[in-house]
């Protein structure tokens, strides 16, 4: 009985061993070694990636660059004080694309469309307008919302716009200084603003995440979003008209009297 006992154990033991001797450590990483590779027209090109690639690119330059619409002339933001021809351009397209969609999502209209001038990259030059064009303008994947703004958010706003030291895009506002820089009145929408109400207000997605110091708009009392790219609104609007159409006008502006 002891025998067949201690026989036992020795099973076991030698069982434990074995199974602990074929355990694998866990792998630990030692060294990580690398090296740079320069991506620039030094590097051959490789006629086999060169065919494959190629019916695709000249399809994506087909598409970018097909004239959708026509600039009579160069349309800038930087044309204006307060305003500018290129700023009023997007601002208002802004407006004219959401609020069909808004409309429909929530049966209200949009009173307001605000833009940052830092997010224009680039003008609009005379001559054919393209998708491309698009691109050039809003390289950027913002995507339009709509915030319900109280009447104190408006009016910060309002400051905002007033104090900044470069023409902040804007549509459905008119903002009238005095001679001396003091504001005179605030219209919304051809309405004196009234500040016991709130207002929509059309703008992007960056923005309202606090691009841009527009800390006004993270008090919004609701929030919509449109699913919609800015650089899309410009797109489906360029295929809409022939010609653009874009000035410096009297939406933002300071008397030349008292």
């Amino acid at each position: 009985m002891l025998n067949c006992l201690n026989m036992k154990h020795f099973v076991l033991f030698i069982t434990i061993l074995t199974v602990l001797s074929c355990r694998q450590d866990p792998s630990l990483l030692v060294k990580i070694d690398g090296k740079q590779l320069p991506v620039s027209p030094e590097l051959p090109e490789m006629d086999s990636i060169e065919s494959f690639i190629t019916p695709y690119r000249n399809r994506v330059n087909e598409v970018l660059d097909s004239t959708l619409a026509y600039a009579p002339f160069l349309i800038g933001k930087n044309d204006g004080t307060y305003n500018t021809s290129e700023g009023n351009l997007l601002a208002d397209i802004l407006m004219q694309q959401a609020n069909p969609i808004f409309k429909i999502r929530t049966g209200n209209q949009i009173d307001i469309a605000l833009l940052n001038y830092g997010g224009i990259r680039s003008i609009i030059n005379p001559g054919k307008i393209t998708a491309r064009t698009a691109y050039e303008i809003m390289p950027f994947e913002n995507s339009i919302v709509v915030v319900e703004l109280k009447g104190k958010s408006v009016r910060d706003m309002v400051s905002y716009l007033i104090n900044a030291d470069r023409p902040q895009p804007i549509s459905g506002m008119q903002i009238i200084l005095a001679k001396n820089g003091e504001l005179k009145s605030v219209s919304i929408q051809g309405k004196p603003f009234d500040e016991n109400r709130s207002y929509f207000v059309a703008t992007i997605d960056y923005l309202l995440q606090g691009g841009g110091n527009m800390l006004f708009l993270k008090d919004g009392l609701s929030v919509t979003e449109l699913d919609y790219l800015l650089r899309n609104a410009m797109i489906d609007y360029f295929n809409k008209v022939d010609t653009l159409k874009a000035s410096v006008d009297d939406r933002f502006i300071k008397l030349e009297y008292p």
